[in-house]
């Protein structure tokens, strides 16, 4: 009975000692897309910063950023948060100037035009803002018009980098 009890005791202590890591990443490259999946309601899948993946729109808490073509068939960065959001640093002729800027972006700049979607393209670099006064630096990788079974669709490529403390300078 003895033997029994202390080995139970040690099983809990080293179960409770095993930590699960909860570490979110500030920064990847990912990818969202402007598919419509039907449901009792319609949504899509956006992406949110602070838990760094793809969110439905019907979440709570929702994305921070979704995928769409406007009227136009323009491509769009949008947010629901009601406040202007994106703040356009640049669009570069190539690649590795787009690159550049983004990976040499420091803090967010006291320019005041936030608009509150964002047109892009390839080459662009952007600051979000959240409804919580936390920021993320966005490059647009590329834009891809895409098809499966017999559905089209646009898929954007995006590299980011999210600061959650809400500090203006990533990291």
């Amino acid at each position: 009975m003895k033997r029994l009890f202390i080995i139970l005791t040690s099983a809990i202590v080293f179960l409770a000692a095993c930590k699960k890591d909860t570490t979110v990443r500030t920064s990847g490259t990912d990818v969202i897309d402007n598919i419509i999946h039907p449901s009792i309601s319609y949504y899509a899948y956006g992406f949110s910063f602070s838990q760094a993946k793809l969110v439905a729109t019907n979440s709570t808490p929702p994305p921070d950023i979704t995928f769409l073509l406007n009227s136009d068939d323009i491509p769009t960065l949008q947010t629901n948060n009601f406040h202007p959001s994106f703040l356009k640093i640049g669009e570069y002729a190539s690649e590795n100037e787009a690159k550049a800027a983004f990976n040499y972006l420091p803090f967010v700049p006291e320019l005041q035009k936030w608009l509150y979607v964002a047109y892009i393209a390839p080459n662009q670099v952007w600051v979000y803002r959240s409804d919580k006064e936390k920021y993320t630096k966005i490059r647009i990788v590329e834009i891809n018009e895409k098809e499966e079974q017999g559905v089209a669709y646009v898929e954007c490529k995006f590299q980011w980098v999210h600061q959650p403390d809400g500090s203006v300078n990533f990291p």
